[in-house]
């Protein structure tokens, strides 16, 4: 029935600069559905504590289940409840996403290699408890049990003693079950993306005043994408006088220290690189702002997503060519203090800048197997180079491994307190070792 069809789409395209609620969210969420059933995936991860849906829409030419080559993407903003923008302009986005599909094709090859995950508001209960929009800080930054879901995480640095909320746990059952390469959190109250390590000790550097990761300059890169494609974060002027931020960009830890923040959990045992982007000098704007924050923010957006096709990916196959989960698939030189292990399909993804690289795939119990790679920057085809490796002596069924939750880079510390700084290698892999036991 084409009129019903066109009602559809038109009712899905009606998404007006506004503030939506939930019950407005929802139900324009369930229309983008209806009307692009085969693009779009809707579903709650979980409930918040007053039990509203914790939505996720997810877009792609494989909606509903993760496809072998294909990353996995995603945006989660309004984890504050009083920081607003976020939840609107990732509205706007996929109402851009799915109304481009088949007629841009810069679009339409986005969404045909990459599955994206949208989930407009983290805290809807805090959203719902800001009565009074208000540029600085609020009560509905917390959820319903006046806790922080920003500090909320376990801590790679030192033990968190905050007890986890739903909203929290939904989003770590979540990034359990998928195998996200690349996110952003969308936050307010500056204008900079801020990147990993948020908390950090003498391993990483903080006593200098900055908490460098192994992939720090993955992250320098990606946040730079954000900023230089938005339309004035680049520019580095905070939001007051005393804040500037050179190229828009800062390192977390060098900003301002914090436990139990969700891109570095993300980074640690999530095995996606996260960056946390604040979008508004001010957290909840009049309405009237709101179109002027999504033209700022609509090629950033885009651009940001493409950057989960750098560096290689691959499978890891034994003999009769069955997939090998949990796997040790890292670059020569940035080992993780928790492995980056390959997910149930034995695949792998690893965001690097291009350069020449020594790949090492480890099956526990086997020789490693090293592979020189020149990766280049793949990103405008839309999917990283491939690189599989193949076992021809193992035979194995899936044993999973995973990572403590222990703060893992105190036994670093520890450890690295007692050596020379020269032996941050052994010490990696005596943690390494330790998370085998």
């Amino acid at each position: 029935d084409v009129v019903g069809i066109l009602c559809l789409v038109s009712l899905a395209a009606a998404l007006d600069f506004k503030y939506h609620h939930t019950e407005e969210l929802e139900a324009y969420l369930k229309g983008v559905h209806d009307a692009y059933p085969s693009l779009t995936h809707l579903h709650s991860i979980g409930r918040s504590v007053e039990g509203r849906n914790l939505w996720v829409l997810v877009l792609g030419r494989f909606p509903t289940h993760h496809k072998i080559g294909i990353p996995e993407f995603k945006y989660v903003a309004n984890m504050h409840g009083d920081e607003t923008v976020g939840r609107e302009i990732l509205l706007h986005l996929i109402d851009f996403l799915v109304t481009s599909y088949r007629r841009d094709p810069v679009i339409t090859r986005l969404l045909n290699n990459t599955r994206i995950h949208i989930m407009p508001t983290m805290n809807p209960d805090g959203f719902e408890a800001t009565k009074m929009p208000d540029c600085y800080y609020t009560r509905g930054r917390y959820n319903k049990n006046g806790e922080d879901l920003n500090r909320n995480f376990p801590d790679a640095f030192e033990k968190n003693n905050a007890s986890i909320q739903p909203e929290t746990q939904a989003v770590m059952n979540w990034i359990k079950n998928e195998t996200f390469v690349l996110s952003a959190n969308l936050h307010g109250g500056a204008l900079v993306a801020s990147y990993t390590f948020d908390n950090g000790n003498s391993v990483t550097g903080s006593l200098k005043g900055y908490s460098r990761s192994p992939d720090d300059d993955v992250f320098i890169h990606l946040a730079k994408t954000y900023s230089f494609n938005h339309a004035s974060m680049y520019k580095g002027t905070g939001c007051d006088s005393r804040q500037t931020f050179p190229e828009g960009i800062t390192n977390g830890y060098s900003w301002y220290q914090l436990e139990g923040g969700m891109q570095d959990y993300n980074y640690v045992w999530g095995q996606c690189f996260e960056i946390t982007l604040e979008l508004s000098c001010c957290k909840y704007p009049p309405a009237d702002q709101l179109e002027k924050f999504w033209r700022d923010n609509k090629v950033a957006l885009i651009e940001y997503i493409k950057q989960v096709h750098l560096g290689v990916k691959g499978q890891v196959t034994d003999k009769n060519g069955n997939p090998i989960p949990s796997a040790i698939v890292e670059a020569k030189g940035r080992p993780h203090v928790c492995p980056y292990r390959t997910n149930e399909q034995g695949e792998y993804f690893l965001l690097l800048l291009p350069g020449t690289y020594v790949i090492n795939a480890t099956v526990p119990g086997f020789k490693s197997m090293l592979k020189t790679l020149e990766i280049p920057d793949n990103t405008g085809n839309f999917s990283a180079l491939k690189h599989d490796f193949s076992f021809s002596e193992v035979s194995i069924g899936s044993r999973a491994a995973s990572c403590p939750k222990t703060p893992l880079y105190q036994e670093l510390e520890r450890a690295s307190a007692a050596v020379k700084p020269t032996l941050h290698i052994l010490v990696l892999m005596t943690v390494v070792l330790v998370v085998f036991k």
